[in-house]
């Protein structure tokens, strides 16, 4: 009885202990699965903080587009002491700094530049005195003058946009230079066998300048590194580069050397106005899609009016008058700028200006006529028989009232001056004869805004040649011609008035 007590009291303690040790082991694992979220946790905070150690920041004054379209287009920002802030630029030499920026982003030409968002009032930013030439590979290699963080109050962002796949480089301005084209993150030159005038216009346009002026091999060096393995076949009217056809090169060979160079003209976005002449008026510049006055201080008026004429091929500046009161955007030249667009511009307002460049006058037209018929087409131009008379006829569009015609004749000092009326002037040779040939210009002179201005023609080269017929048979036959024409001029009115009568009569 004792004995089966002792048992009881055994099996009543085992399964007690079997209970609690049941117990401890379920709540040892509600703890290991409640832990396993925490561990996971705390295991990717500091794989994360691992990773952000070992990612160092940008470099002091990188640069970054950011809200754009493209991973080549949007407001430019500049990271300045631990953040990303908007530049606050007193100037911006609107595509020199671009193209800088543009080349950081390792994208392609300056396409594009505007003002960007107006900034928040009392928002921080960053604010650069800067000085780029264009060629630096990045903003903190140009002349940083000064600045520093402070507030962009009633300031405007830059928007820059830049090509993605072409570009231009080693050239003189933002158009002209070596073909490059961006394939697999990496710039190749084009071949100048694989690129013909089609291709040219593509990339003009896609780059934002105008016509293809120039297209040569060797143009602007020869390029290193890679070479464009592909024949483009562009047809003209496509927008980018890379949406042209392609084909592969039939001899897989492109000669040292024969990179492709290529010179755009500048693009038309600036214009003289009021002056009645494309090289002469006040200076308007077409920005953000309408034209705008450009204003400049009184001493820096010379160097801006240089870069006008020069960019719209108008020679060079003969003077810049006072007149023109409409205020307006003010721009910085130097003076050996390509176009106005490569010059520094602020939105400080100021007096307006008139430019007058050298190539005023439009080229006058020379021609020659003969009423006797001895003139004719030969291999190397006209063509007189001798004997006959002729007249050089000189002329001009109507610019401006006045002026005179100066006939010149090559190889002799022999020179004929007559006023222009209605803006020509006809000059009479009675008989043509040996010492007539040779070549022939007309020269227009007039005096306009002060100045005396001057355009030639271009070359009437003149041939002399014989007769097949003496030149007083010709003559008479041309009389009796004229006489015959006339006499059956009236028989046939006689006739038809004759006619006429008799039928009123009737």
């Amino acid at each position: 009885m004792r004995d089966e007590s002792k048992s009881r009291a055994a099996r009543s303690t085992l399964q007690s202990s079997l209970h609690y040790s049941r117990l401890y082991s379920s709540v040892e694992l509600q703890l290991e699965t409640d832990m396993i979220p925490a561990m996971v946790l705390m295991t990717l905070l500091w794989s994360t903080d691992l990773q952000a150690q070992s990612v160092s920041p940008p470099a002091e004054l990188s640069v970054r587009l950011v809200n754009g379209t493209t991973s080549c287009s949007g407001t430019v920002e500049v990271f300045y002491e631990g953040e990303w802030l908007g530049p606050c630029f007193r100037w911006w030499r609107m595509m020199r700094e671009a193209k800088v920026v543009c080349r950081e982003m390792d994208c392609g030409n300056p396409v594009a530049e505007s003002r960007g968002p107006l900034t928040e009032y009392g928002r921080r930013g960053v604010i650069l005195y800067s000085r780029c030439r264009g060629t630096e590979s990045s903003i903190r290699q140009c002349d940083i003058r000064g600045g520093g963080p402070g507030f962009c109050n009633r300031g405007y962002y830059r928007h820059v946009t830049c090509s993605e796949s072409v570009r231009l480089v080693d050239g003189a301005g933002l158009c002209s230079g070596r073909v490059e084209v961006k394939s697999n993150q990496s710039w190749a030159s084009v071949c100048e066998a694989d690129f013909d005038r089609q291709d040219a216009e593509v990339v003009c346009g896609e780059l934002g300048c105008g016509a293809p002026a120039a297209l040569q091999g060797g143009l602007y060096g020869g390029g290193e590194g890679q070479t464009w393995d592909k024949e483009f076949q562009c047809k003209g009217n496509e927008s980018l580069l890379l949406d042209c056809d392609t084909s592969d090169r039939e001899n897989n060979t492109c000669l040292p050397g024969n990179a492709v160079g290529l010179t755009c003209s500048e693009p038309d976005d600036v214009r003289l106005v009021g002056g009645g002449s494309r090289c002469a008026g006040g200076v308007e510049w077409y920005d953000q899609g309408e034209w705008r006055t450009v204003g400049s201080k009184d001493k820096d008026q010379r160097d801006v009016a240089a870069v006008v004429c020069r960019q719209l091929g108008c020679g060079s500046t003969v003077s810049v008058p006072p007149g023109n009161t409409t205020r307006g955007i003010r721009v910085y030249c130097e003076g050996d700028e390509s176009s106005l667009r490569e010059c520094w511009r602020s939105y400080d307002l100021l007096p307006g200006f008139t430019v007058i460049c050298s190539d005023l006058l439009v080229q006058p037209d020379i021609f020659l006529t003969d009423p006797m018929g001895g003139v004719f087409r030969g291999h190397q131009g006209p063509e007189m028989f001798r004997g006959y008379n002729f007249t050089i006829t000189c002329s001009t569009q109507p610019q401006y009232p006045g002026g005179s015609f100066l006939l010149t004749f090559t190889g002799s000092n022999r020179t004929q001056t007559q006023p222009a009326v209605n803006h020509s002037a006809a000059f009479l040779f009675p008989a043509a004869d040996d010492s007539h040939q040779g070549n022939y210009s007309c020269v227009y002179d007039n005096y306009v805004f002060s100045h005396n201005f001057s355009s030639e023609s271009e070359l009437l080269s003149l041939t002399i040649t014989a007769s097949p017929l003496p030149a007083f048979i010709i003559r008479h036959v041309v009389v009796l011609l004229t006489l015959l024409t006339a006499i059956t001029t009236s028989y046939l009115y006689y006739k038809v008035k004759t006619f006429t009568q008799t039928l009123q009569v009737i």
